[in-house]
């Protein structure tokens, strides 16, 4: 099996379940990278992050516990979270 915790293994993961998410066509013009931020620069609805988590959750089923690690955020962090803080997450729990 491909490593599939390296942060740049799962940074192309999760662009790609964003895309899935929003739209290929919504991605041509961005360039999403570790900075981005979910609210401001792709501007995701909460509906669409539900849709993103739970294709993280198909993708990497229990070992990634999406839920706990948003429900221990305040509203404003998860208005502020970036790509970078959930590919440092999803690396965090592949490597324990």
């Amino acid at each position: 099996m491909a490593d599939e915790g390296g942060e740049a293994v799962v940074l192309r993961t999760v662009i790609t379940m964003i895309g899935a998410v929003v739209g290929e066509d919504y991605l041509e013009d961005l360039e999403v990278g570790m900075g981005t931020a979910f609210d401001q620069d792709l501007e995701l609805e909460s509906i669409e992050f539900v849709a993103l988590s739970e294709k993280l959750m198909e993708h990497y089923g229990d070992r990634v516990d999406f839920i706990t690690w948003l429900g221990e955020m305040e509203l404003e962090e998860i208005m502020n979270l970036r790509v970078g803080q959930l590919v440092h997450h999803i690396t965090a729990c592949l490597e324990a």
